[in-house]
């Protein structure tokens, strides 16, 4: 099990392969979309995977965190904890998928897709199966098969991509044949993918949940594990809104539905131009709880040690492609089709808030290892509380940039929140200096880059001048705070002075 900085770094190189991979897939489906869906039908599809995502976390209630948490605990049969959850998530995710289907009409009614009732079907399908397969992914990063986890989920990239250029090219046919009558018609397909390509990973991990849920279930154990594990379902479920109540609420303003999903499609395809900000965040955050209930074994001055330097470089690092993303904007929203064009300056905002919430997450460590997870559903419920006022009072007169503006207001109070509170329960000496001297560092960079951006009008020449930001932004982090040595394969090739 990672217990060390280099494990770290070793589990969050191939996590982050894999997640970067599952996000360059939203970023090639984001061209594919673009290009094939009017606004509208991107903000129709955004809309319904914004409520899986809060159905997803209310579905796995915690159980991924609770998993290893108690599979760490001394005393704990590891078979026992892991079939206990797994049964108890099997149970429930089919009693979802059950309600899915007979509620599918009155469901579509409520989210204004009354014409394509079998979205909704399709949707609760493949969210009872992405809930379910959550910890027997937790199990192998768990057990260190990190590979393993890695070749199951590009093998579902891979059918994906499959599928969808096999969408793209037969889409002709399937007009011709009457299946497609109107661009509303498209979207269904998008689920249609997914589903197939979720029951297939479903097949793919059997060996790891099959005959593991043999080992026994144990009452008493799924009780202590549901006290621990609600406050991280309140704390997932707030957290998660404060992430999807844009894409929720913001069509409900509109009295015309429809004008208020296209509106939707527009940000919603801009933000995935910020995504790569997830994508190192949610790299790191598979790596790091594993690594943070490892430490629990540890002296806690040694662990708090530990936790100031990945703090440091998860800093410098989304400093870094936060002010990589911004130099090269002029090229990358190509990924998307001009009509989409409008929603670009939402970009920054909606990376500043990605960034915060990553750091509010580092800095949850407090509460997870003290058992005060409660903290973590209030920080949310009031980070929750300020993004859904801001979007009401700010949508109707700033438009989606209100959405944007909310994700990074609320994520920046519960991250000092956070810090606050927990510098009474679990004082960490974080280097707030330096933090201050980075964001310093990233906003006078991503300022020239807006200047040169401004004066030349050409895509690739302003990527071509902004490019020395970067290289200086480098030059101080390797001067100032990052040892190469210490990083794998780099100090294979440079030796430190």
């Amino acid at each position: 099990m990672a217990g060390t900085t280099a494990s770290l770094v070793k589990d969050t190189a191939i996590y982050g392969l894999t997640t970067i991979s599952v996000k360059l897939l939203s970023w090639l489906m984001t061209i594919v979309y673009s290009r094939i869906l009017t606004t509208e039908g991107m903000g129709t599809m955004s809309n319904l995977y914004a409520w899986s995502t809060l159905l997803m976390i209310v579905l796995t209630y915690g159980m991924e965190t609770g998993f290893f948490r108690f599979i760490n605990k001394p005393g704990q049969k590891e078979e026992e904890v892991y079939s206990t959850i797994l049964r108890t998530l099997l149970s429930s995710s089919l009693f979802f998928i059950i309600l899915g289907i007979v509620f599918m009409q009155p469901v579509s009614n409520f989210l204004n897709n009354q014409n394509h009732p079998e979205m909704v079907a399709m949707l609760f399908a493949i969210i009872g199966m992405d809930a379910f397969m959550s910890v027997p992914f937790a199990y192998l990063r768990h057990k260190g098969l990190a590979w393993k986890f890695m070749s199951i989920r590009v093998t579902f990239i891979l059918l994906t991509l499959l599928l969808t250029g096999l969408w793209v090219i037969f889409t002709p046919q399937l007009k011709a044949w009457q299946i497609i009558r109107e661009p509303a018609d498209m979207v269904p397909f998008v689920f249609y993918i997914n589903l197939i390509c979720c029951i297939i990973q479903l097949l793919m991990l059997s060996p790891y949940w099959a005959k593991q849920m043999r080992g026994g279930y144990n009452r008493s154990l799924i009780r202590e594990i549901l006290k621990y594990s609600w406050p991280i379902l309140l704390l997932g479920l707030a957290g998660s809104f404060n992430n999807q109540a844009d894409k929720i609420i913001f069509p409900m303003l509109f009295d015309d539905p429809s004008v208020g999903k296209s509106q939707l499609g527009i940000y919603a395809a801009c933000y995935k131009i910020a995504i790569i900000m997830a994508m190192l965040t949610q790299a790191f955050r598979y790596a790091y709880d594993p690594f943070v209930f490892g430490k629990t074994r540890e002296s806690e001055e040694e662990q708090k040690k530990s936790l100031v330097k990945v703090m440091q470089y998860y800093i410098i690092f989304t400093c870094f492609v936060f002010l990589g993303v911004m130099c090269y904007l002029d090229i990358l929203k190509y990924m998307v089709s001009p009509p989409f064009y409008p929603g670009l300056p939402v970009v920054p905002w909606v990376m500043l808030g990605l960034q915060m919430f990553g750091i509010y997450y580092n800095l949850s460590v407090w509460y997870k290892v003290t058992d005060r997870t409660i903290w973590g559903a209030v920080f949310s419920v009031i980070g929750c509380v300020m993004t859904v006022l801001i979007i009401i009072i700010g949508a109707p007169l700033y438009g989606f940039m209100a959405c944007a503006w909310a994700a990074a207001i609320s994520n920046g109070v519960i991250m000092v929140l956070s810090y606050v509170i927990g510098r009474r329960y679990f004082p960490v000496n974080y280097k707030l200096g330096n933090a201050a001297f980075y964001a310093l560092l990233t906003g006078g960079l991503v300022g020239l880059s807006y200047l040169i951006r401004h004066f030349i009008a050409n895509s690739l020449l302003s990527a071509l001048a902004c490019t020395p930001l970067l290289l200086v932004f480098i030059l101080v982090a390797v001067k100032k705070d990052v040892d190469l040595n210490k990083i794998p394969i780099v100090n294979k090739y440079i030796k430190k002075k």
